[in-house]
This record gives C-alpha cells, structure tokens and sequence, in this order.
C-alpha cells in the first residue's frame, strides 16, 4: 500500500480470513521504484502491483457479491456487450487506494483494462443529472494553468518533484491527435471515420474568463493541464500567478455550461484531502464534479510524468474521436500506456475515471446506432418520399414535433429527440420510424413505433387503451398515446398530407 499510495494509509482494510492475502514479504515503508535497483525494482514492483490488486478483489468480491457478479457477466457476454462495473467508496480512506488494479487472479487482465468489463468509480450522493446536448462532435476547451512558483514549488516538493509542465507541447499534441483523421493502430483495426473535432486553447485565464469561454463555446469537453492541490472544496486549480480556482467554483460553471466530461492532467485531480491523517469526505475534485453533476471526470491518482501523461492524452483523445464511450476510451488509454512503460510501472493506474450514475458513457453516439443512408443513385432505391408527421400534445397548436427523417426517439434522456420529464417514463422509452411495407398494390412507407421501456406504451384504439410493451405495431394517422402510464400526457400522431406537388 505504501508502494502505490504515496502519502500512506491511516490503516490497513480489513480482508476476510477465508480469503487472506498473498505473502508479499517485508518492505521498507516507503519505499519506491526509484529507491532499489531497476533490475531489482522492476519484478518487486510488478509483484507487489498483482498481489495488492488480486487482494482489492478478493475483498470486494467476498461472498454473494461474487455470484451476481459471475450472473452479470454472464447475460453481458451472450448478449455481446460489455458489462460496466462502477464502485463506490463511501469511506473517504479507501479512495487512495489503488482500485483500477484489481484482477481475480495472478495471470488475469486488471479489471481497467478490459474492454468487455468496463471499470469506473462513482457515488450516488449526487444532483440529478442535467440534460445532455446530442454531440455530432468533439469541441474541446484546453485550458493551460500556471507553472508553480519557486516557493510553492519548493513547498510541494515531496508531493510533485517534477512541478514543470510541458502546456504548450501538450496543448499541440492534443490538437494535431484531434485533427488526425486514420485511427491509431493500437485501438482498432477496423475503418472508423473520427468526429468533427474542435480545439480551443486558454492560456492562464481569470476566473471570469474561463466562465465567459465555457459559455460561449458550447464545449463538451474541458481539459485543463497544469498544477493543482487538495483542498476542502474539491482542490486548487492553478489558473495564473495568485489566481486559484476551487472545485466547487468550477462545478458551477462546467454544470450551467452542460460540459460532459472533464478532464485533469494535474497532480492529485482523484485524490482527497486531509486533516488530522483522516482523508476528508468528498473533497476530491473528481468527487466535488461528479457530486454536483458533471457526468464524467477523469483525474489523477498521483503524479504522473510529463511523458506519460502525453501518452495517454493521445489514446485517450484519439479513442474518443472514434466514437468511444469514455470509460471505454479509457481502458483503451490504460493498455497504451502498459505498452508503453510496462506492467511494472505505475503509469497505467494514475487516471482515475468517476462516471455520474445516470450516465451511459457516450459523449459521441457510436456509429451503429446511426441510420444508414442509402446512396442517391443505388440501384436499391425505391423512390416513395417518407410521409411527413409528427406528435403533438393533444389540444395543442404549440407543441409539435415533426419526425424529421422518418424517426423520432421518444424518453426521459436528453440526447432523445422528444424529452418527457414523467417519472413513468423510462430513459429510452420508444422510438417511432418509418418502414417500406411490400404490397400487392406497391410499397407504402408505414410509421411504426416500438418500445423498449419498463411500464410500456398506451395506444387509444378500438374504444379503449391498449398497452404495448417491448412490441412494434402500426400507427395510422390520428391515434392517440400515452408514455408509461394512464396519468401521462396524451400525444397525437398525425401523418401530413402530401403537398400538391408531391402528389404523383
């Protein structure tokens, strides 16, 4: 623990006697990589890394616990998808420790690694989250903060040696990853064509300068690279010369402006502070955002050399530029680095990722949810013009909405078309489109609608309601619904008649 924490634990966690830890043998306290000779170092480290990370999961994963996990794994598996594990810490002393390394068993993938078993921390002490613009690109503000001076430098000595950052060449590096259109080989080997991707830089801004550029910019990413330190209210961000920003102050901003993720490469961005040896309760930056909304924050656990945190800036930011969902992205970024520097070294667990509970990960949507256009001079076209329509409430001439391109995605979420704030209704609740139906007379473009939610959806017909629930049935013009429950709105459907010109 003294080996990947570097300020020390105020005690050692309890570990059950049915699953004791592996001998590690005795350690001086404190001691370091740096301290013993790299041929020497290089095993003991890498050693002293799987036994701690085999024990955090022997520990976490005592008793019932380890059956739901092995069940989840299971249904995510034969459905083909990745399943994500998020861990709270409701006790301030165990966020140093270093949880991204966790593995079942000696030999086994870090659970941070994984692309199929997709690791995050998070807290459920949170505010709602707020809605979510729908993101067709990457806009990115990168804000460069103040190298330390001599006597605060001198004063963090123990804590950041290495106080010096590279902004500038940072800030370049993040640009031209961004601007980079062929993905990288160690992410993928398939064809993906990256986002649209915007990056603005900010060099050490005030306070009212930063606000003023958040807001305007309509970013939904903030990077800020430069020096930070714990404090109570979610630590110090060093903007300028005698110019700090607390967490708290920035959560206020980043919140109003809906910036999706934040992102910190600044010493102890994932880290506590204390007083009296006790770590203090959500004080961590990353704790502080999440807490007040902010969907997703990556921060460090420690200080991370300039070199590595470039390394991982260029996975990272290239992974998100291919559609990634963020805590994807992430682990993507981790193995980068393993590759990079090697399993003995402790680059790869520095970031810490915190997600919002509410959220899904996706700051881009991937590129299969997408529709697929059929090309204008495909010999498939069947030329019938999709019949416009749309919903309204019921009663009124105001509140419309046209299914622009023949779909309509209908939930609680922001990133649906149509958002309805009920608490019957589920996040992604239904969806409406339409289909070419083959008939003896020709073929008759159709609106369909289907629902994926927990209560179902209700349709007038017939005289009465009827309840439609994970099902797709037909809708003609002028039927009414309801979203999750009797109590809800009613909406209209309602097919336009085709303009004049349109006729034949």
């Amino acid at each position: 623990q003294e080996m990947f924490s570097s300020r020390g634990l105020p005690y050692v966690p309890r570990v059950s006697s049915a699953n004791p830890p592996p001998a590690m043998g005795a350690a001086p306290m404190g001691a370091t990589t740096s301290t013993m000779p790299s041929s020497q170092a290089t095993g003991y480290g890498g050693r002293l890394m799987q036994h701690l990370g085999v024990s955090l999961w022997q520990w976490l994963f005592e008793g019932q616990i380890q059956n739901s996990f092995n069940q989840s794994q299971g249904i995510a598996i034969g459905q083909n998808k990745p399943l994500r594990l998020r861990l709270e810490l409701r006790d301030p002393d165990l966020v140093p420790l270093p949880w991204e390394i966790m593995q079942p068993q000696l030999g086994k993938q870090a659970i941070s690694l994984s692309q199929q078993l997709l690791f995050s921390r998070t807290t459920s002490d949170v505010d709602p989250l707020p809605p979510l613009r729908i993101e067709q690109s990457l806009k990115i503000l990168l804000v460069l903060g103040h190298d330390v001076d001599e006597q605060t430098t001198a004063a963090l000595a123990v804590r950041s040696p290495n106080s010096t950052l590279k902004l500038e060449e940072e800030a370049a590096t993040l640009a031209q990853v961004l601007k980079n259109r062929t993905p990288s080989d160690f992410i993928s080997s398939v064809s993906v064509v990256p986002v649209p991707c915007q990056v603005d830089t900010l060099l050490q801004p005030t306070p009212s300068e930063l606000s003023d550029r958040i807001e305007k910019g309509k970013y939904n990413i903030f990077f800020y690279a430069g020096h930070g330190v714990p404090a109570p209210d979610g630590g110090l961000l060093r903007l300028r010369p005698n110019t700090n920003l607390s967490g708290t102050e920035l959560a206020q901003i980043l919140t109003r402006c809906r910036v999706t993720l934040a992102v910190f490469n600044a010493c102890w961005g994932a880290e506590p502070d204390q007083a009296g040896q006790r770590a203090v309760p959500r004080s961590s930056l990353a704790e502080v955002l999440i807490h007040h909304g902010v969907p997703a924050v990556l921060g460090m656990r420690d200080s991370i050399a300039d070199q590595e945190a470039l390394s991982f800036i260029q996975a990272f930011a290239q992974a998100l530029a291919e559609r990634m969902p963020i805590d994807r992205a992430v682990a993507v970024a981790r193995q980068h680095l393993l590759t990079l520097y090697k399993f003995n070294q402790p680059a790869w667990t520095l970031p810490v990722l915190y997600m919002h509970p509410e959220f899904n990960g996706e700051l881009i949507k991937p590129m299969e949810e997408g529709m697929t256009e059929l090309p204008g001079n495909s010999p498939s076209l069947i030329r019938q013009k999709t019949p416009m329509a749309s919903l309204r409430v019921l009663g009124s001439s105001s509140k419309i909405w046209p299914i622009q391109g023949g779909l309509i995605r209908v939930g609680r979420r922001a990133e649906n078309d149509l958002v309805i704030q009920e608490q019957w209704v589920s996040q992604k609740h239904a969806e409406i489109f339409c289909r070419e139906v083959f008939l003896d007379s020709g073929v008759m473009p159709t609106y369909f609608l289907r629902d994926f939610s927990r209560y179902g959806t209700l349709i007038l017909q017939g005289g009465g309601w009827q309840k439609v629930h994970h099902q797709e049935v037909p809708l003609q013009s002028g039927i009414q619904l309801k979203f999750g429950s009797s109590q809800g709105q009613t909406l209209e459907f309602r097919v336009d008649p085709p303009l004049p010109s349109e006729e034949n």
